[in-house]
């Protein structure tokens, strides 16, 4: 009991804290907020001492950070959020309309990554199902390519194709559940290429789980088998399941900007532009507040389909000790990659030639040139080195400080919960007031939310794997804390987190791109491959292999990533298996499993 209040204190500290520091965003960005207010309100009014003066009287900031806060704070007490600084309009009416419109849009959104996860674990379940899956290893490729693709590059491509070309379904606006359908396909594609690529690792070790064998030689049918490996695969994927709640709420800011949507995210980003403190703080608020529902219903999710299992470590592990997945598909997406960046490196890429304008693929020109003439080839190639560096350093970074974290979840939980209910956008401009504008801002933005992700899933699946049969055994044996994590938990639970942290390689890079779109990070001319992208993203009618060009580029780098990644499995260990009373401990578990006569997983029973 002392435990969860210090947790929920801790909680409540973590959305304070970050309420109020964004609400001294101001202050920390060293700016006038009344100069930027009168901007947003009026662009071609003279700022005059007497002029900002009357704004701050009528805002209320002349007080200075702690009295704004305090009044915030104050009135939020009562039920009410303040006015905005820019319209006078009451602020929580208008942030619930946009939170509204964020929380359809994320739930059409979720059903499609559903959808696409299970398209994605369709074969395996099929395998499995029939006792045919033998040692296979997904390789993952076309999950990689879908959850590299660009969430604003998809956005714009369907409201462009399908929208306005095919007229088949509205391009812009938000008046109806229509209008839904587009931007859900943009922001749920990659999510559930993601989620599903993170299923279809786990699938293969509860296939291989002794009570599927006994399932099989009652005669269940495989779609019964199926249905209860994905029941015993799912509580592992909740916690990341609940961030992409939050994610796609309050992230949605490039779709939102595509196709005209009142969201959240946009709203947030649009009053952490024009410093409108009220708004920008009840968004951000309502955020943190949602963040902490999608952790509280998945983990009673998580406890529901595990059952009393996770309690009594009577679970099997799902990362048993497998031989590398082999294979020539890592070898040839490198290759590829290697020969785009080499003949690339040969090229000029700031070359200007305003004849050569948007001209398509050609033997000049094998991917075509930009509208100012430039070699497409020649940008993507140089652009390789920076996005490549600075992407690889960061998944490293947060691979590490993933884990780590992930081995406390009583502290790391409500800091990922507080972090990622922060838009990436405003994580760059509060690192920018903290740390300043400058070639390493980017990186410490992206950074600090890359993590959160890893911490989630590592937490998970150790919390999973502490409760296996082998884990009881042998802390039975008298194997101590240290022993448990160095030779049985982290080998179990490392390998999948690399994988997950490969598999968000090419988002990373995407994420520094959107930093530099947004005056951030990269600036033109760089050739840095996201800012290709944002470039050339007006063109995309006219010159498709304008964005295609670099896109293509970034999926071949995930599903490079990915195939990469299925040599990364628990080793095996040529060693006797540890006994407890003369019984070998994983046949004495099995022969238990059969024994029981039950169908299900442990976790269902």
């Amino acid at each position: 009991m002392r435990q969860r209040v210090a947790t929920l204190v801790w909680r409540v500290l973590l959305a304070a804290g970050l309420v109020c520091g964004v609400g001294l965003l101001p202050w920390l960005t060293r700016t006038d907020p009344a100069y930027t207010v009168l901007k947003a309100r009026s662009a071609e009014r003279e700022p005059t001492p007497e002029v900002l003066a009357d704004i701050r009287r009528q805002l209320g900031i002349d007080g200075g950070p702690r009295h704004v806060l305090t009044g915030w704070l104050g009135g939020l007490l009562r039920g009410d959020a303040g006015q905005s600084w820019i319209s006078g309009a009451d602020v929580l009416p208008g942030v619930l309309r946009a939170l509204g419109a964020s929380l359809l849009l994320m739930a059409v959104a979720l059903l499609v990554a559903v959808l696409v996860a299970g398209a994605i674990c369709a074969r395996t379940l099929r395998l499995g199902a029939r006792r045919r899956l033998g040692g296979r290893r997904g390789g993952g490729s076309g999950s990689a390519v879908l959850a590299a693709l660009p969430e604003f590059l998809v956005a714009s491509v369907l409201a462009t194709v399908v929208g306005v070309q095919l007229g088949w379904l509205p391009a812009l606006g938000w008046y109806g559940p229509q209008w839904t359908l587009l931007p859900a396909l943009a922001l749920g594609l990659p999510a559930g290429a993601v989620l599903g690529r993170l299923l279809d690792d786990l699938l293969p070790g509860a296939f291989g789980e002794p009570w599927a064998l006994a399932a099989a030689a009652r005669g269940l049918t495989g779609r019964s088998i199926a249905r209860q490996a994905l029941r015993r695969c799912v509580p592992a994927l909740l916690p990341n399941f609940g961030l992409f709640v939050v994610g796609l709420t309050g992230g949605a800011v490039a779709v939102e900007q595509v196709f005209d949507i009142p969201g959240l995210g946009r709203t947030t980003l649009q009053a952490a532009l024009a410093q409108d403190l009220p708004v920008l703080q009840a968004g951000t608020l309502a955020l943190v507040l949602l963040a902490g529902l999608a952790t509280g219903a998945t983990r009673v999710a998580a406890r529901l389909l595990t059952g009393p299992a996770l309690r009594d470590g009577a679970l099997s592990s799902l990362h048993r000790p497998a031989p590398p997945a082999g294979g020539l598909l890592p070898l040839l997406y490198g290759a590829l990659l290697l020969a785009v960046v080499g003949f690339g490196l040969t090229r000029d890429p700031l070359a200007l030639d305003t004849g050569q304008r948007l001209r398509a693929p050609s033997l000049d020109h094998p991917f075509g040139t930009d509208a100012l003439g430039r070699d497409l080839l020649a940008r993507v190639g140089h652009g390789a080195l920076d996005t490549l560096v600075l992407a690889a350093a960061i998944s490293a970074a947060a691979l590490l400080a993933g884990v780590l974290l992930g081995l406390v979840p009583r502290v790391s939980a409500p800091l990922v919960d507080t972090v990622n209910a922060v838009p990436p956008v405003l994580v760059a401009l509060l690192v920018t007031a903290v740390a300043g504008s400058g070639a390493a801002t980017p990186a410490l933005a992206v950074g600090a939310v890359a993590w959160a992700p890893l911490a989630a899933h590592t937490s998970s699946l150790l919390r999973q794997e502490r409760a296996t049969l082998h884990i009881t055994a042998t802390k039975g044996l008298g194997a101590g804390p240290v022993h448990l994590l160095r030779h049985e938990l982290l080998p179990a639970v490392v390998p999948p987190v690399l994988r997950h942290a490969l598999l968000r390689l090419p988002g990373v890079a995407l994420a520094l791109a959107s930093l530099g779109f947004l005056g951030l990070g990269a600036q033109p001319p760089s050739p840095e491959w996201g800012l290709l992208l944002a470039e050339n993203q007006p063109y995309a009618e006219r010159a498709p292999w304008a964005v295609l060009a670099p896109a293509a580029v970034l999926a071949l780098l995930g599903a490079l990533a990915v195939s990469a990644a299925g040599g990364l499995r628990r080793p095996s260990r040529r060693r006797a298996a540890p006994t407890v009373d003369g019984v070998d401990k994983d046949t004495g578990a099995e022969r238990r499993s059969m024994a029981a006569a039950e169908s299900e997983p442990a976790g269902a029973r």
